[in-house]
């Protein structure tokens, strides 16, 4: 049967993790993200993983990529600074085709910023934090119960495309409490990745099959493999040749676009008959949808759209939304990230309403019915 919990967000993505199969978790402790490091040096140990408190926050990606070319599946989280110190082998892990689930637990910066307090500025970090070009994937979670089932849903997807993927909590979501339905095993889909079929002496590492994702070997599994953080050919040796670095370039931004259906998620409400939207996700989407069902309340026609998967963007619903509402208001925490990416969407067919916080406060349901009757 089904267990009901009642737990804080970070320990729900922890135990998220640990369900779709994780076994090494590599990292490093820092405000708001640590609960999930704790849960997981109790957790692995009973599994026959292996949890790795690392000498800072570089090492604690760099031993989760070890990890997961080993063979296991891997993690590694943190916050803010922490977030900025693993771009570079984040960046690694893109070229190398090393599955591996980042937890960010946002908070407030630039720099040590606001190390207790919420927010979302890290969306844009999220696709474009580590240099060159590449394709992201990366959720974000609006509850505990999401919290869960969102990191059972990127590991999926790390091991099915064979990259890095993206948590993208925040201070409120990980540090709330609240009740869990914690499904049964065998009820939800875990996805592992893809091993070579070929013998060993016939094994070509990056050699691709027709969903441009190679079979990876584990180190120690007899397959001869070389990785390398500089751009490489199919079997894995660095490359001066510009057809080689073209086809590696482009195929691992097409192995992801090709099956944008497959990733990108989103929930609606009220969109029926909407002539307002309000666009947001993470935590302001619990404040937004309280403001929505209060007006609702008085027949004000607004409804909420809410991107589950920031990356890839939503952009073709949002399209359609435009073509038949008057107004989107886009709150965030931020000075203004995802909005980007919905006026881009739009592109002009309807008014887009920017709304912005940055004091590590969260967003209250009045405030947003504030924004909404101004535009009504």
């Amino acid at each position: 049967m089904a267990q009901v919990e009642f737990w804080q967000g970070n320990k729900a993505l922890a135990m998220g993790a640990v369900a779709a199969g994780c076994r090494f978790f590599g990292g490093y402790p820092i405000t708001p993200s640590t609960e999930i490091m704790e849960t997981m040096a109790e957790e692995l140990p009973r599994l026959g993983g292996k949890f790795v408190q690392m000498e800072d926050e570089i090492g604690g990606i760099a031993a989760a990529i070890g990890a997961s070319i080993a063979g296991l599946k891997s993690m590694t989280g943190s916050s803010g600074p922490g977030i900025s110190l693993k771009q570079e082998l984040l960046g690694y892990a893109y070229i190398a085709e090393i599955p591996l689930v980042v937890a960010n637990v946002m908070r407030g910066g630039p720099s040590t910023g606001l190390p207790t307090k919420v927010s979302q500025a890290d969306v844009m970090q999220a696709k474009w934090g580590t240099h060159g070009d590449h394709a992201t994937i990366a959720y974000a979670p609006s509850s505990i119960q999401e919290c869960y089932e969102i990191t059972v849903r990127a590991f999926n997807m790390a091991e099915r495309f064979r990259q890095p993927v993206l948590v993208l909590s925040d201070e409120i979501i990980g540090h709330m409490r609240e009740k869990i339905v914690i499904p049964e095993p065998g009820t939800f889909e875990v996805i592992n990745r893809k091993k070579p079929t070929v013998c060993p002496d016939d094994f070509v590492p990056y050699k691709a099959d027709d969903d441009d994702v190679p079979p990876m070997a584990a180190f120690g599994d007899g397959y001869r493999w070389h990785v390398t953080g500089l751009t490489s050919n199919d079997f894995g040796f660095p490359t001066n040749e510009a057809n080689e670095i073209d086809k590696k370039a482009t195929r691992i931004i097409r192995k992801v676009e090709r099956f944008r259906e497959e990733i990108v998620e989103f929930k609606e409400e009220s969109m029926e008959d909407a002539e307002i939207v309000i666009v947001s996700y993470g935590s302001v989407s619990r404040s937004s949808l309280r403001a929505i069902r209060e007006l609702r309340k008085q027949n004000v026609k607004v409804g909420h759209f809410r991107p589950i998967s920031l990356w890839p963007f939503p952009e073709k619903q949002i399209a359609e939304i435009s073509k038949r509402v008057k107004h989107i208001i886009v709150p965030e925490l931020n000075a203004g990230q995802m909005v980007n990416e919905v006026e881009r969407a739009v592109a002009g067919r309807c008014e887009v309403h920017r709304k912005n916080l940055l004091n590590g406060e969260l967003y209250k349901p009045d405030e947003i019915m504030a924004f909404i009757k101004e535009v009504a």
